[in-house]
């Protein structure tokens, strides 16, 4: 990428297609995802995370940033408690991708927060100092910050989320700080 004007970033960010893993399942609730999003979605297989973000460059060429960022969508902490768990093998291989490209995966997390978590407020039997250990350390070793919503603004979470770390990208001149 290059550097790229004010004017230049405006009109990248207006034309922000969000890119959608093909792994990510297609339901209701999916469904609401994606309405509240109100921005068009493609589906195509990414390498790391569950939604990403193409936009069209100054003279139309279509720049996709999947390489750079993505989110990684769990649904509750207790999804989150068995990739911590029981599929912490493949669940870190995702986090290595990322950073091996050179990217980053930003973790969102539905139905919770830091309270929940300390408190021990979800099903799974990982103690709370355990989950709250992984996600530091997670957060630390893969530069992947945390983020928490209510289920029903996932969809505006994942919007914003992609907006602002492509406008960091395109800012820099296509590079995370």
């Amino acid at each position: 990428m290059r550097d790229y004007s004010i004017f230049e970033i405006s009109q990248m960010l207006e034309s922000m297609t969000i890119l959608v893993d093909t792994r990510e399942q297609d339901t209701p609730a999916f469904r609401r995802r994606m309405e509240q999003i109100s921005r068009p979605y493609e589906r195509q297989k990414l390498d790391f995370g569950d939604y990403s973000c193409a936009v069209t460059g100054p003279d139309g060429e279509r720049i996709c940033l999947d390489h750079l960022f993505a989110v990684e969508r769990k649904m509750s902490l207790d999804e989150l408690c068995a990739c911590f768990t029981r599929d912490r093998k493949r669940f870190e291989r995702e986090f290595v991708r990322a950073k091996e490209a050179g990217g980053r995966l930003i973790l969102l997390v539905e139905n919770a927060s830091l309270d929940k978590a300390l408190a021990g407020q979800y099903r799974s039997q990982m103690h709370p100092d355990a989950l709250l250990a992984s996600l530091f350390a997670w957060s630390a070793r893969y530069q992947a910050p945390v983020h928490f919503c209510a289920a029903q603004n996932s969809g505006s979470m994942l919007s914003r989320i992609l907006r602002y770390y492509l406008k960091v990208c395109l800012e820099s001149g296509g590079r995370l700080p």
